[in-house]
């Protein structure tokens, strides 16, 4: 049988700030729980391990935003799920195999090994940056500028922009940001616009260029082409913003740990992948729906139902990992399903660990102390629970590039 889950036990403020001992009890006292999705919508939770793997390659689970957003209106619940931006994140086969083909190339091992000095160019000017600065803001110094300027420089998006996008970004995937989705939407579509104007009367060697070839081709309409930027852009900064950012935190929180990676920078891979397990930068996979009914570990969600698959609780799943709310670096377990599994894996993996590999060195390296400057408990969290990550991180600085002010 399913689990209902009270109110106050699922609290959107006191979740967001820690949301395992939540998804902890979820995941004990159930396979599957129906919690509230918004404005008292039912949706269905997987929290286990074995679960969710299996619900993440399961086609019976479907991931067509229209046909969840059908689901929702049917239940008057009043929500918008996103329907109008259709990608290859919240779509089925054949229309997810045709988009996810077209750009796919780009993001192969090989080809984000060769992006390397691009990343550790950038890394390093940004730090450079901040030279002399006693305090720094992990996040917004940092942590934000990096993947948002890497993913900008593969596009052919003008840098001095980066504002508008990270604007754009925190309206399509928080609450209470300032900006409607709608308006957001509305002005990232006009912004494209102009520079796919630009990209027919002057190509260049960017991915945006190769989407308006393709438009004109005739393989993407100029909705796909909006939606594919919209998922590379948003997608492809701010995850590695997230993991940015609760890595450091969990080094301050586990200086046993930030010592042995200052003594192991060459482990730095493998402790990405332990960053990537301890706090999943997207908690949540992407809404889907039961094509059919489905059996989860002996409970049934009927045809038909609305899914939710927490990565956030199976990467802390203790009958997969030992000592799961535990930070192991060299724990030496690439088995955490941070990037998803399946037809839908995160399709810039590969660049969100390389980005983290340098990041996370570089700022080891060019910092001898990191120390938290703010109180913990007034550090402000991203306002959703897909997303697992902080807005702001302030922290003191000690090392070759920091000069203490008197």
């Amino acid at each position: 049988m399913t689990t209902a889950v009270d109110d106050a036990d699922a609290r959107m403020s006191a979740f967001i700030r820690d949301p395992y001992p939540t998804l902890a009890r979820i995941r004990e006292a159930s396979p599957v729980s129906v919690v509230e999705y918004g404005a008292d919508l039912p949706v269905w939770m997987v929290t286990r391990y074995h679960d969710v793997r299996n619900a993440l390659v399961d086609p019976r689970f479907g991931q067509d935003v229209r046909r969840s957003q059908a689901i929702a209106n049917e239940r008057g619940a009043g929500l918008t799920l996103g329907s109008d931006v259709v990608h290859m994140l919240n779509s089925d086969p054949p229309d997810h195999t045709r988009l996810r083909r077209l750009i796919q190339g780009v993001f192969t091992r090989k080809r984000v090994e060769a992006m390397r000095p691009l990343v550790e160019r950038i890394a390093g000017g940004l730090l450079d940056g901040l030279r002399g600065h006693p305090t720094i803001d992990v996040v917004r110094d940092f942590a934000f500028p990096l993947p948002i300027m890497i993913i900008c420089e593969l596009l052919g998006f003008p840098p001095e922009d980066l504002h508008s996008y990270r604007t754009w970004s925190t309206a399509i995937l928080t609450r209470g940001s300032g900006m409607s989705f709608e308006q957001a939407t509305t002005e990232l579509n006009a912004y494209l616009r102009e520079l796919m104007a630009l990209r027919r009367s002057s190509p260049r060697e960017d991915i945006l260029t190769d989407l308006v070839r393709a438009r004109d081709a005739g393989e993407l309409t100029e909705q796909e082409v909006f939606s594919m930027v919209f998922l590379l852009l948003i997608g492809g900064h701010e995850t590695t913003v997230n993991l940015l950012g609760t890595a450091t935190l969990a080094l301050l929180h586990h200086p046993d740990q930030q010592a042995w990676l200052r003594a192991n920078p060459a482990a730095m891979g493998m402790a990405v992948d332990e960053f990537l397990r301890y706090e999943s930068p997207v908690s949540m996979a992407t809404m889907r729906f039961t094509t059919e009914a489905v059996d989860v570990s002996g409970v049934e969600i009927p045809a038909g139902e609305l899914v939710l698959v927490s990565l956030g609780a199976a990467n802390r799943d203790p009958s997969r990992f030992t000592d799961p709310d535990r930070l192991v670096l060299d724990r030496d377990d690439p088995g955490h399903l941070a990037f998803g599994q399946g037809l839908h894996r995160c399709l810039g993996s590969f660049l969100g660990k390389l980005e983290g590999e340098v990041a996370l060195g570089g700022l080891l390296e060019r910092f001898a102390g990191i120390e938290l400057a703010a109180d913990e408990a007034t550090l402000p969290w991203r306002n959703t629970f897909m997303l697992r990550g902080l807005e702001s991180l302030p922290v003191a600085v000690t090392g070759p590039t920091a000069v203490r002010r008197g």
